[in-house]
């Protein structure tokens, strides 16, 4: 990922991650989503979403919003790759807990060149996810895929991994690490509710009964589902 053009201005680079997050997650990136993610208003998303077109980083896709060129796919991996090593650097070298590295490593984001971002990348060993289990591009612009669902979309008698969690949220952040629900743990699905959908786990080798999960942080925490033995 050499700098052989211009940068691009913070506004632009927000806007590209926003894009390609919302379109990860399988969903159209439409002006409302958009607005909501960058807490802006729909007219501003229009105005910049015109300029990002002309810039060829975007295309219209009817009753799809929009999505991005491979122009614009590349500029936002580029983003999100300067921010997740930030967030591991800040947290393994650093000392910053996990629910304080996002907000710091959205400041530095935008002003971090790619030499810095590769520098860290090799003084942390190349690290393959950020501390929230998310997927680090590469230095050549590869990502893992992620087809994750959530805690929320489990069934009593699951069991299942934590693989990611959605890390925009300190209080939710600190919520998790609490409760033992970090990436990289297995639980058990021991209920579920019908009418509020809050779930009942138990981590996996810890005795003791089943804790609670309010519907609202389930749904950001991503699992994978384990063959049941």
């Amino acid at each position: 990922m050499e700098e052989a053009h211009p940068p691009l201005s913070r506004s632009v680079e927000d806007y590209l991650k926003a894009i390609f997050s919302i379109t990860e997650r399988g969903e159209a990136a439409s002006t409302s989503l958009i607005a909501a993610a960058l807490e802006v208003q729909p007219a501003s998303v229009t105005g910049m979403v015109k300029r990002l077109a002309e810039a060829g980083l975007l295309q219209h896709v009817p009753y799809h919003g929009v999505q991005l060129t491979g122009k614009g796919i590349r500029e936002a991996l580029r983003v999100i790759r300067r921010h997740r090593i930030l967030e591991t650097y800040l947290l393994q070298r650093l000392g910053y807990s996990w629910d304080d590295v996002h907000a710091e490593a959205e400041r530095l984001e935008h002003a971090a060149s790619e030499r810095l971002i590769d520098r860290m990348a090799t003084a942390l060993e190349d690290p393959s996810h950020d501390p929230h289990g998310a997927p680090i591009p590469t230095s050549a612009g590869e990502i893992e895929e992620v087809d994750f669902a959530t805690l929320a979309d489990v069934t009593a008698g699951d069991r299942v991994r934590i693989r990611a969690v959605d890390d925009e949220e300190p209080e939710g952040l600190r919520s998790m690490e609490s409760h033992g629900l970090v990436p990289g743990v297995s639980l058990h699905v021991e209920a579920r509710e019908t009418t509020g959908g809050d779930v009942t786990v138990r981590v996996e080798g810890k005795r003791g009964p089943g804790q609670v999960v309010g519907h609202q942080l389930a749904k950001r925490i991503f699992v994978t589902r384990t063959p049941t033995t």
